[in-house]
């Protein structure tokens, strides 16, 4: 029996931990109010506010605003239409939505930041000014809407953004919020995640740097800039969103296209320590820990949304102050304190059942060249190729109808895996990426690339 759903409640000394972070986040960063959840195993697991209002605290119902979290649901959307066929990724924006004066620009460089277009809007800064200021996409581009050259480097641009909610409207013929509520919000649950504040809310608040006084914040709809931050959500909403970018849903995307979501896309930026972005994740590490997700702010408020694969483990924090509260390191903090004192528990190993396919025949050790791999395959069907007693490169393969296996991570993501049978059935060896792994080094009976020696091993004479 698994005994897994006895450990989802955390220990009392992981709860004063992350009572402690918040307590201290919301004093240090002198915020008028902070509250933040985690989710392990998919469940939140545990919930905490502090405020500098007596006697009253916000909980996971109360809506702040998310910033830039938003592109992460905008992104959904894009790869909702790439796995409907609607495009592809690689497709230039012109194709799909013609006159921009950016259509050379990539899909998959919009979401990854790597389009070149300039960070910011010309005129004045759009997250403290009115959207009807940008009526037209030509008002958020302007003139002259690339810092660089697409393709060339990531660059964090918050028109790019603009672009693709507009390529959802244009394929799906109505407002992206409309989209967004019907394919995402609706289906998953989320219904205290808005475009427009619905109360109960936090106020927005600018805190002086130099003296314990405050001033609210303007709050703007952001009209076309939407896509990019307009979004205001709740920790338990987007806790129950950050389980849905560890696992997926088939009614909004599978567990393989949120995966893609988190794999890296684009490289950092220089000078940056994070890992780089993927599509429309961002993508960090904490120590030897790798975590996806997005950081937000907009005037008086500031978020942070981060997963654990590894860990299974999620954090959000929410504020409502404009700077001062680093929301996505505590989130990040918060990954880490229960990840380390609860160190997540491995599922019971199982055999397959006798119902299943378990291709032993490309089970064990493998060469390529003198290099001996081993491959492996799990219970979950996927097969495992990994270097024997040394480090090199490592990846899991996903099985397909017709035989072949697909590449999910590394140097072969993507890549096609096929047994090469001989006359009798048997398996000669595997073919991968042209590398050809044989069962013994060199083997004289396999297609070796550049052939084998006749003279086959020998000694020095």
């Amino acid at each position: 029996m698994d005994d897994l759903s006895e450990d989802l409640e955390l220990l009392p000394a992981t709860r004063r931990a992350l009572r402690h972070r918040i307590a201290v986040a919301q004093s240090e960063g002198r915020a008028p109010s902070v509250v933040a959840a985690v989710v392990r195993d998919g469940e939140v697991v545990w919930e905490g506010s502090r405020t500098s209002v007596e006697g009253h605290g916000p909980d996971g119902n109360v809506q702040y605003r998310i910033g830039s979290i938003t592109k992460t649901f905008t992104a959904v959307l894009v790869m909702r239409l790439r796995d409907e066929g609607l495009l592809r990724l690689s497709d230039p924006l012109e194709e799909h939505l013609p006159g921009t004066g950016a259509g050379e620009v990539t899909i998959a460089q919009l979401l990854a930041h790597t389009g070149g277009l300039a960070a910011e809007t010309p005129g004045e800064w759009w997250e403290r000014t009115p959207g009807d200021l940008r009526p037209e996409l030509a008002d958020v581009l302007g003139e002259e809407p690339f810092a660089h050259t697409p393709g060339s480097r990531h660059h964090y641009s918050n028109p790019g953004y603009t672009l693709l909610g507009s390529l959802v409207e244009a394929l799906r013929g109505q407002p992206w919020e409309d989209v967004l509520r019907a394919e995402v919000l609706e289906p998953l649950g989320l219904d205290r995640t808005s475009g427009q504040p619905q109360a109960p809310h936090a106020g927005g608040w600018a805190v002086h740097p130099w003296a314990d006084v405050m001033m609210p914040e303007p709050l703007e709809d952001l009209g076309l800039m939407a896509p990019a931050g307009q979004l205001w959500s709740t920790t338990r909403d987007l806790a129950r969103f950050a389980d849905f970018l560890l696992r997926g849903d088939e009614r909004v995307l599978s567990a393989d296209s949120v995966r893609e979501m988190r794999t890296s896309a684009a490289p950092p930026e220089p000078g940056f320590a994070d890992l780089g972005y993927g599509l429309g994740m961002q993508l960090t590490a904490v120590g030897e820990r790798r975590l996806a997700g997005h950081s937000g702010s907009l005037p008086g408020f500031v978020a942070g949304l981060w997963v654990s694969e590894a860990d299974d483990v999620a954090a959000v924090v929410l504020a409502n102050c404009t700077s001062g509260l680093p929301a996505a390191t505590v989130a990040a903090e918060l990954v880490r304190i229960v990840a380390d004192a609860e160190p997540r528990f491995p599922r019971p190993w199982r055999p397959f059942l006798e119902s299943d396919r378990v291709p032993l025949e490309l089970c064990g050790p493998w060469y390529w060249g003198t290099s001996a791999q081993v491959v492996r395959l799990t219970a979950d069907g996927l097969l495992e190729l990994g270097p024997v007693g040394a480090t090199g490169r490592t990846a899991r393969f996903r099985p397909g109808p017709d035989g072949t296996w697909t590449g999910l991570s590394g140097y072969y993501a993507g890549e096609t895996l096929r047994a090469v049978r001989r006359e009798d059935g048997s398996v000669s060896h595997l073919d991968l990426a042209s590398f050809v792994f044989t069962r013994e080094p060199y083997d004289p009976q396999a297609p070796v690339p550049g052939g084998v020696d006749p003279q086959g091993w020998r000694g020095i004479g």
